[in-house]
């Protein structure tokens, strides 16, 4: 499958902000700026706003997706969520985010299993992969996200599944994530490009091939054309900006010219 016939993606991570009282009229109002033919859009709020942002998108064909979800279960784990909690209020999860691997000391192998019980659940996981500076700078920026991509991947493999074929690959390099700095186009398409050798690797070009690749780090409305107009990348993980309407109206709208494109060819 080649790259334009992929879905173009775009993401909302609203992280630790809003509440319930206002999580829906903000879906809401995003949903309503951001309605553009051949654009999957995703809105992931905080744990405890999931189930006011689901009434308040019903209608819209904008989906629901968590921030997180534990590598178990069920059991003895005090203040965690898992796979099944969320069932019925997501159907997509956000997964090794690059704050958790820092803050939470987040393993590939922890991470591996996450997306097992996501896939237990029937919830489409989307995992973030990318690397710090010092990786960058040190001429090891492809080399550290294709080993987070296998160590997350041949947990699936060895417990005795297939890699998801729903999968998606959020590329998020660390020091461009609340510093106002981005990659390049042309270094998130490398990227993108090492993301599905690896995976065909791990297992088929076919199913490399049909795996979106989004890019994540301070991605705004002014930024997103950028990396639209690489055909390897798919869409975007947004982060601070996804919490304003009219910069999710942009985003959303260049990716409808990027979808259209795609439908076109």
């Amino acid at each position: 499958m080649m790259g334009p016939m992929r879905p173009v993606i775009i993401t909302a991570n609203w992280k630790m902000n809003t509440s319930p009282a206002d999580a829906g009229q903000l879906a809401r109002s995003i949903a309503d700026a951001t309605d553009v033919a051949g654009v999957t859009r995703i809105i992931c709020p905080p744990y405890v706003a999931l189930a006011a942002v689901g009434e308040a998108l019903a209608g819209t064909d904008v989906a629901v997706g968590a921030q997180n979800v534990h590598a178990e279960s069920k059991g003895a784990y005090t203040g965690e969520i898992s796979a099944s909690m969320l069932a019925g209020l997501v159907t997509w999860c956000i997964i090794g985010h690059s704050e958790r691997r820092r803050d939470q000391l987040e393993s590939d192998m922890l991470i591996g299993y996450k997306i097992v019980r996501l896939m237990e659940a029937g919830i489409r996981p989307m995992l973030c992969v990318g690397e710090l500076l010092e990786e960058r700078e040190g001429g090891r920026a492809i080399e550290t996200v294709q080993a987070q991509l296998r160590g997350a991947l041949e947990v699936i493999v060895n417990a005795g599944h297939s890699v998801p074929t729903d999968l998606v690959i959020a590329y998020e390099p660390v020091w461009a994530i609340g510093t106002g700095k981005t990659a390049s186009g042309k270094d998130a398409a490398e990227m993108a490009d090492a993301i599905r050798a690896t995976l065909a690797e791990l297992t088929s070009p076919a199913h490399a091939d049909a795996t979106p690749v989004l890019y994540g780090g301070s991605v705004t409305s002014a930024s997103i054309g950028e990396f639209l107009d690489e055909v390897a990348i798919d869409g975007a993980l947004v982060g601070g900006a996804s919490l304003k309407p009219d910069e999710m109206a942009g985003i959303v709208a260049r990716a409808g010219i990027t979808a259209a494109a795609r439908a076109a060819a």
